[in-house]
């Protein structure tokens, strides 16, 4: 009885505040357009995403995440100064019986300039239309306890304006990009050297989330700062792939650190394509203040699939006894990032 009480209390403190926070992957390096609507088309020229998240499964149901997204350059070929690039993404964000949380669908727009062959920078826009909302019916109040024991007939002594409310959203932001692999041909094996740093803001006009009447709460605004890169280590099959991320929203606040380390396994065919190229990647990232996460992302050609796992060390990890999150992201990039024949005449 007094572990069904904590759930159900957890559960009615997540009702209650709703001055909801934005979702996050710790996978955060496979989820560009969660970062920033300007990375649409930075690094790939078409790449699409999908992201599956599961959280706090050790204390009640779980706290679940899936999202997809695609984005694609559009008229890269066609303009020397630079291109434009679009990208759509999917959310769904729920959590517990009550199935509380968001359900969201963005759209961006972005523009990269090119300062020189190796050099981008990006500034990109999205608009977004979301639905938050919960089943009111799945939850257990406290006015329904009635001498230690829950009676579903009992009134809740809330006054819902409703079970959901939509709003819509605005987000903008800057990304640089240093690729040296850019309009080359990969005649000379493991020598990427690629970085991408920006920041990009959220909710800057804070739409209103609430559900119970008098209490209408807004968004925080949000702001992500982020750098993440892969440096190939000179005459070896070894990459490092450091990562970092911050994001912002009103009083909370999430710091990633750390990186994975690559070994390219397989090399691609140079001439034929017909071999071909694989890496894995392993390493860890720390949460300030808050957790680890494991993660080993394994490449094959076009593909990608990422697994993670989250370890509590905040003071929550009583209740999750260190467990936090499992995290899977399958991703497909054109063309092929083990063999650029982007430009067959520079070579």
């Amino acid at each position: 009885m007094k572990l069904r009480l904590i759930k159900t209390g957890i559960m009615v403190i997540l009702a209650g505040n709703l001055s909801a926070q934005d979702l996050h992957f710790s996978q955060f390096y496979m989820a560009p357009l969660q970062q920033n609507p300007a990375l649409a088309g930075a690094v790939h020229e078409l790449q699409a995403v999908l992201h599956y998240r599961e959280q706090w499964r050790s204390v009640f149901e779980p706290y679940t995440t899936i999202a997809a997204s695609l984005d694609m350059r559009l008229n890269k070929r066609r303009v020397k100064s630079g291109y434009w690039a679009a990208g759509l993404s999917f959310i769904s964000d729920k959590a517990g019986s009550a199935r509380l949380g968001t359900t969201q669908g963005d759209l961006s727009l972005a523009y990269h300039l090119k300062v020189n062959r190796y050099h981008l920078l990006g500034l990109g826009l999205r608009g977004a239309f979301a639905q938050w909302g919960f089943i009111p019916g799945a939850l257990q109040w406290g006015n329904q306890y009635q001498a230690g024991s829950f009676n579903a007939s009992l009134p809740t002594g809330e006054t819902l304006a409703g079970s959901t409310t939509n709003f819509f959203d605005i987000g903008a932001g800057f990304n640089w990009t240093f690729n040296n692999t850019s309009g080359t041909r990969m005649v000379t094996d493991n020598h990427d050297q690629r970085f991408v740093a920006g920041f990009a803001f959220y909710h800057p006009i804070r739409p209103s989330v609430g559900v119970i009447e008098g209490e209408g709460n807004r968004l925080y605004m949000r702001t992500t700062v982020y750098a993440n890169g892969l440096f190939s280590i000179a005459n070896s099959d070894f990459a490092l792939a450091p990562g970092f991320f911050l994001y912002n929203q009103g009083p909370a606040r999430q710091i990633y650190l750390g990186t994975l380390v690559r070994y390219k396994f397989r090399q691609e065919s140079k001439y034929t394509g017909f071999e071909k190229g694989a890496a894995v990647s392993v390493g860890a990232y720390m949460r300030a203040a808050d957790g680890v996460s494991a993660s080993i992302l394994l490449e094959m050609a076009r593909y990608a699939i990422g697994f993670s796992y989250d370890f509590n060390t905040s003071t929550f990890s009583k209740a999750t006894g260190t467990r936090g999150a499992l995290e899977l992201s399958l991703r497909f990039v054109n063309p092929n990032p083990f063999y650029n024949t982007a430009s067959r005449s520079r070579i």
